[in-house]
């Protein structure tokens, strides 16, 4: 277990906790879902892709960091910042992980809970609240450590990253896909993961790189995926219209093309870039 651990959120923490808080969210998905024609009790993961893979590139971006990371049947997955649980239930159904979905906010891990069970892999997808920089879990207990589009809203790095180096077994992997500080700044907000510049912290991908190495990883891979996340959000962007019935407006509210639109500008303006990386502590 690791020591010192907190046990009270800080203000930061609230912050963080108030910008993604959702009352009454399963019931919106519910009302989605029955609008999208879908069972709300027995939804599909397909159902519920455009809505639970909350980061750019959606299960596209899942399953290639999957492969990148070189995922395998029965690995023990831990997803630091995993929300609602869309990643890890992915990687539970094609992959047989046996995964922790760590979240700060609460709402998601409750509704995540009840989303897993309905999919049926409730013996494979476990949720619990809690901080990614401090998890309340086994030291060494996981072969791998998850983390897409979470980081942006944590300051302290180095704990993050040290974190996830303590719950790896030797010869462990952390895989990461996040959005990341590009040349030019401030960036527009309000994004997806903010709506004022004190819960958004962003480095830039070198000095992102150094922190995870100084901790004690050896890198694997790294791809700047910038260019491909654009496309994707333009080509989204540029259908208009209203929302469909199951999609990220639910978690994101009245303001979410707003957020989307400003993310692809901060995209092309070299405000932000995306990362996929995979590195491994050493050890065998």
């Amino acid at each position: 277990m690791s020591s010192g651990r907190r046990t009270t959120a800080g203000p930061h923490d609230r912050r963080v906790v108030e910008h993604y808080r959702r009352p009454g969210l399963l019931q919106l998905i519910e009302r989605g879902l029955a609008d999208a024609g879908e069972d709300p009790m027995r939804p599909r993961l397909e159902d519920l892709a455009p809505l639970d893979q909350f980061h750019t590139r959606g299960v596209e971006a899942t399953l290639g960091l999957a492969a990148l990371a070189g995922i395998e049947w029965g690995e023990r997955v831990l997803d630091l910042g995993g929300g609602i649980g869309g990643a890890a239930r992915v990687l539970a159904a094609r992959y047989g992980a046996l995964v922790t979905v760590l979240d700060l906010t609460p709402d998601y891990c409750a509704v995540g809970k009840v989303l897993t069970a309905r999919t049926g892999l409730s013996a494979r997808v476990r949720h619990l609240a809690g901080d990614a920089t401090d998890p309340p879990l086994e030291a060494g207990a996981f072969d791998v450590v998850w983390t897409q589009h979470s980081a942006m809203n944590i300051a302290h790095k180095e704990r993050l990253y040290a974190a996830a180096h303590l719950m790896l077994r030797p010869g462990g992997r952390l895989a990461l896909h996040d959005v990341m500080a590009g040349a030019a700044q401030p960036i527009h907000l309000p994004v997806p993961w903010a709506a004022h510049p004190s819960i958004s912290h962003l480095r830039p991908p070198e000095a992102v790189r150094a922190a995870i190495e100084a901790v004690g990883f050896g890198e694997l891979h790294w791809r700047d995926c910038t260019r491909e996340t654009l496309e994707w959000l333009q080509a989204r962007l540029a259908k208009g219209g209203v929302a469909p019935p199951v999609s990220v407006h639910l978690l994101l509210g009245e303001g979410f093309r707003t957020a989307f639109e400003n993310l692809a500008r901060n995209l092309r303006e070299d405000r932000i870039r995306v990362v996929e990386a995979v590195f491994q502590r050493a050890g065998r």
